[in-house]
């Protein structure tokens, strides 16, 4: 690993633990304040292919984007969430994920993120340094 990367473990009841690589590069600030704030535990939202849900962070739009990929991990600024693409949104175009407005991308899941797929709405969900 890279001294611009970092590990941290999301762990989601009825699916186990992900490890997610996070990127200080593209959103230092973000993803410092993100670690700043962990280990930290909240309920999943799902959104289509996606889920979020709250951490206690606030941190306003660094490098957004609203173009992600299948296994990216982003912050919204709007929700003060953490968000986990793993397929399409209600708003996508077409088999990619369209986040609900730009997020600032913090990292990427390592393996494969469609095991979230098993993931029901109000799970508990726990992030951790790995």
């Amino acid at each position: 690993m890279a001294s611009d990367e970092a590990e941290i473990l999301v762990e989601v009841e009825e699916v186990g633990k992900l490890v997610i690589e996070l990127n200080f590069a593209r959103n230092p600030e973000t993803v410092k304040a993100i670690l700043d704030a962990l280990p930290v535990e909240s309920r999943v939202n799902r959104w289509g292919d996606e889920i979020y849900f709250t951490i206690p962070v606030e941190v306003g739009p660094e490098n957004t984007t609203s173009k992600v990929e299948v296994g990216d991990v982003a912050y919204w600024p709007p929700g003060k969430a953490l968000c986990i693409f793993f397929g399409p949104t209600p708003i996508s175009e077409d088999d990619r994920p369209k986040p609900a407005s730009p997020v600032n991308v913090v990292g990427k899941v390592k393996g494969d993120a469609t095991v979230l797929r098993k993931v029901k709405d109000g799970a508990t969900v726990t992030v951790f340094q790995g």
